[in-house]
């Protein structure tokens, strides 16, 4: 059974009303605010202060960025995770379906801010370090690529995206009820390149490694970041839900059928 055109109007203008794109901008302009603050921090100290690991410079710039980036990271999972847990909701039996699509849709917010996340992290940032190691001589595990890389923006992305398990599993039926294994590959996989940090930190220490990216040493990154393919599961858990949520006469109208 198809839908009149203003029947289809009527949906469109329903999921405005649900859709609230304000998260979405935050975070993308929060997280892109973010990088650009260490690109241009790197920019500024990385080869003027940053090559020499016993200089008083390098102590100012880079050990204090290190330890900040510790402590940032271990209080803002603390802070994210304890609101999450303090304000989940009680009553999901009682969750309306608009309001159980409005977190759909919020969830799915939050994963492209995760996937922009990943990138910086994963690609971007992993990416220079590797050019600074080809090209400048180290006398320290804690370089300020490496401290960029593995203390900033990883814990970045392994925060926001435990705190997408959580909302989920805190404020949805859908995921609720149960362990989502592709939820689960994906968080915990790429969580688990934090700790691979250090197995590679002692590999360096151990062989002259920084010509070799190619080595075995490094495949525990790229087995953990093949990980965030279980992104392409959680959505497509999402969309079978919203499509339940919505009914096939919507979903019909929403195709253009």
């Amino acid at each position: 059974m198809s839908m009149t055109k203003t029947g289809a109007a009527g949906a469109a203008k329903g999921a405005e009303r649900i859709l609230d794109r304000k998260p979405l901008l935050v975070g993308v302009l929060a997280l892109t605010g973010f990088v650009a603050f260490l690109r241009f921090y790197e920019q500024l100290f990385g080869w003027s202060a940053g090559l020499d690991s016993f200089s008083p410079e390098y102590q100012i710039y880079w050990l204090n960025l290190l330890k900040a980036a510790i402590a940032l990271a271990f209080a803002g999972a603390g802070g994210l995770f304890g609101y999450l847990w303090r304000t989940r909701d009680r009553k999901l039996a009682a969750l309306s379906p608009t309001d159980e699509m409005r977190r759909l849709l919020y969830l799915i917010q939050w994963l492209v801010i995760f996937a922009l996340a990943l990138f910086w992290g994963l690609s971007f940032f992993t990416e220079q370090t590797a050019v600074w190691h080809m090209t400048a001589v180290r006398d320290t595990d804690f370089t300020p690529s490496n401290i960029v890389t593995f203390y900033a923006s990883y814990p970045l992305f392994a925060i926001i995206g435990a705190g997408a398990f959580l909302y989920a599993k805190t404020r949805l039926p859908l995921f609720a009820n149960g362990y989502s294994l592709a939820f689960l590959v994906l968080v915990v996989g790429l969580f688990m390149t934090i700790p691979n940090v250090g197995f590679n930190e002692w590999g360096h220490t151990s062989w002259s490694m920084d010509e070799g990216f190619a080595g075995p040493l490094h495949w525990g990154f790229v087995f953990f970041g093949w990980m965030s393919l279980g992104v392409f599961g959680v959505v497509l858990l999402i969309l079978g839900r919203l499509r339940a949520l919505l009914g096939p006469e919507l979903v019909a109208a929403f195709a253009g059928r």
